[in-house]
């Protein structure tokens, strides 16, 4: 039985077309050592925008990983500092490593979305969730908000976020991508139980990082 190819983020082609391109130049032309170079920036990039599809629990009350990456911090916020109601913060690492696309952690409409310029300090840092250039999206359920951050890390050159203020999304439906390392924040109810613990690795899509209060 023949493996199924894993789909690659639209964004991807403007990056990988034209060091696929120059690859093969360099190999007609016999400049080999440009050919295994641009070859292998060319696998970096075929892997980096990899998008597989996912199908993780549809749980009323799972909240599932908007990111893949390693959880660097789990700790207590003030109420009101993201949005009211939310006070629990669980943060993502992703490296260059790891899938970069972002996907909804519940179902629900996007009550709030917000886009603020900013640093680029490298994404593992703390301050990198209040300086770094950085998307705000909430998503309510009609029982609970849940919000996430899509932060720019030291290499990330574009935040993208394919979704409306208004919209309604799905729990694991593809909402956005940053490029080239970054680091996603969630931001839970303080009754949500997290189900995580620090260093773990965690599955965009799959992973279910907590649950919400069951529905009264």
């Amino acid at each position: 039985m023949s493996r199924r190819l894993v789909p690659l983020a639209p964004e991807g082609w403007i990056f990988i077309l034209p060091v696929v391109i120059l690859a093969a130049v360099a190999l007609l032309t016999q400049w080999y050592i440009a050919a295994i170079v641009l070859g292998a920036l060319a696998a970096f990039l075929l892997n980096f925008f990899r998008d597989p599809l996912r199908r993780g629990s549809e749980r009323e009350v799972d909240v599932l990983s908007p990111a893949d990456g390693t959880v660097v911090q789990i700790k207590d916020v003030e109420d009101g500092a993201v949005w009211p109601g939310l006070t629990r913060q669980i943060s993502i690492f992703m490296s260059v490593f790891d899938v970069h696309v972002n996907r909804a952690p519940i179902s629900g409409r996007i009550v709030h979305y917000r886009y603020n310029p900013g640093k680029k300090i490298a994404a593992f840092a703390e301050k990198s969730s209040l300086e770094n250039e950085q998307n705000l999206v909430v998503i309510d359920d009609g029982r609970a908000a849940v919000a996430f951050k899509q932060i720019a890390g030291l290499l990330a050159r574009r935040i993208v976020f394919d979704r409306k203020e208004g919209e309604t999304v799905a729990r694991g439906e593809r909402v956005g991508m940053i490029k080239f390392g970054s680091r996603v924040d969630l931001f839970l109810p303080p009754e949500a139980e997290i189900l995580v613990k620090l260093r773990d690795k965690v599955k965009v899509g799959l992973t279910v990082l907590a649950h919400l209060k069951e529905k009264a």
